[in-house]
């Protein structure tokens, strides 16, 4: 799956890293006249986990433009005494309500936070090695073995905010979005005279009474041909995707040398094309810059417009305010059916949750065809694979590693694989860049 990174603070690429295991202890008992009292080296403790959780408290990724590794901490090692080592810590990342988050290597989605406070771990850490007390047997009563803690999980992720505002401002550029979505909330977006002047969608709350109100934001400009990628168009489609109601705005002055019919039928195509749902989302037309016309020549426009669109449209002017209380009211109207994300917007969004339970990476026993063997242009055994990989990474062998390795190796057939590949008496094995002789 390829992704398109438009360098805008809806979409970021973070790298996380869970902690490693700590390793396990070599430890014995300290006893008068023995110089190894039995083993009692304790575990390691599992590395830390990283979390994602959605929080309202923020509505963009930009912080992940300056931030983009998060690693969380390895887990100690263990010590004598049966001590065994602290787990690492978890690191929680926070993320907007609406953020959708793809594993970049597979395109697998892994997350799509649509509510507050949900918390998915994306990268487990790795579990803690065990100490000699576990290798001991009747055989080998002083094991000087233990194992290493298995790494973290690693994973570079993709991200994509899909705003979650409950009315979506859309229309060509240079028809006032920026300007009514001050004129109508909180948000104070920076205004100019220019095509794609918001290169960033502006989001504002509305505040209707003390514990109702919605959300709002204006969508940068549209242009024919958006859906396909025309201008920054495909991209701010997605954000409207997940409005509840739409305000379509068009420029009733036609300062532009466009018509508003025009626009408007050009818009709703985009939607049409980019998806069915977008088509059929609930709209009210708004026809701005009326300002800019004398009263008798704005009727006759919007009745005009109304015959050849063959729907409703509300005059304003962003600029003097003129209808804007009787837009907020119909938006109001159109809103009372459904579910507004006011109430869920606020700044102290970081309560206490509870983490999944997450099961920590463990190194396993190859399966299949793990010993590879293959001859050098010294005429030496090379001996690979995943099992020799497995056990030289997986324990912590202070003396004599090689025979242990060997002698692994040996109880998986080994020997009987060299013999295939037609080994004689003095010839030369290569394990671990080691050479040794063969003998029978």
């Amino acid at each position: 799956m390829a992704f398109k990174n438009e360098n805008l603070i809806d979409t970021a690429q973070i790298t996380v890293k869970a902690g490693r295991g700590g390793d396990g202890a070599v430890s014995f008992r300290r006893e008068k006249y023995l110089p190894h009292g039995g083993p009692d080296g304790g575990d390691g403790g599992n590395g830390g986990n990283v979390f994602i959780r959605s929080t309202t408290a923020k509505n963009t990724l930009n912080e992940f433009t300056y931030k983009k590794h998060f690693t969380a901490e390895k887990g100690k090692n263990g010590k004598g005494a049966k001590m065994s080592g602290s787990d690492g810590r978890d690191i929680i990342i926070n993320v907007p309500v609406g953020t959708v988050i793809f594993d970049k290597k597979s395109g697998e989605k892994i997350a799509d936070f649509e509510e507050p406070n949900q918390i998915i771990c994306v990268a487990r850490g790795g579990k803690g090695g065990r100490g000699n007390t576990h290798f001991a047997d009747a055989v080998n009563q002083i094991p000087k073995i233990s194992e290493k803690g298995a790494p973290g999980e690693r994973k570079v992720l993709f991200m994509e905010l899909k705003l979650l505002a409950d009315v979506g401002i859309i229309g060509f550029p240079n028809v006032g979005k920026s300007t009514l979505i001050s004129r109508i909330s909180n948000a104070k977006p920076k205004i100019a005279n220019y095509h794609f002047t918001t290169l960033v969608p502006n989001l504002g709350v509305v505040k209707v009474s003390a514990h109702t109100g919605y959300i709002v934001a204006d969508v940068p400009g549209l242009i024919k041909g958006a859906h396909q990628g025309a201008g920054l168009g495909d991209t701010f489609l997605r954000h409207v995707e997940r409005c509840s109601l739409l305000i379509h705005l068009v420029d009733l002055s036609e300062s532009e040398g466009r018509k508003a019919f025009k626009d408007y039928f050009d818009i709703r195509d985009e939607l049409k094309s980019h998806s069915k749902k977008l088509e059929e989302k609930n709209e009210i037309i708004v026809a701005n810059k009326c300002d800019l016309l004398f009263e008798e020549e704005m009727n006759k426009k919007i009745n005009e417009l109304e015959k050849k669109i063959e729907k409703e449209v509300l005059p304003i002017s962003a600029v003097t305010g003129y209808n804007i209380e009787e837009l907020k009211k119909k938006i109001i109207e159109k809103l009372k059916k459904t579910k507004s994300f006011y109430q869920r917007f606020r700044k102290d969004s970081f309560p206490e949750v509870e983490k999944p339970k997450v099961k920590p990476v463990s190194r396993t026993m190859p399966e299949g065809n793990v010993i590879n063997i293959a001859k050098n242009s010294n005429g030496y055994f090379v001996v690979e694979g995943p099992l020799v990989q497995y056990y030289s990474e997986k324990f912590n062998i202070p003396e004599n590693r090689e025979e242990f390795i060997i002698r692994k190796l040996e109880d998986h057939g080994l020997t009987e694989e060299l013999k295939k590949k037609g080994i004689q008496e003095g010839d030369t094995v290569v394990i671990n860049d080691r050479e040794y002789e063969f003998k029978e």
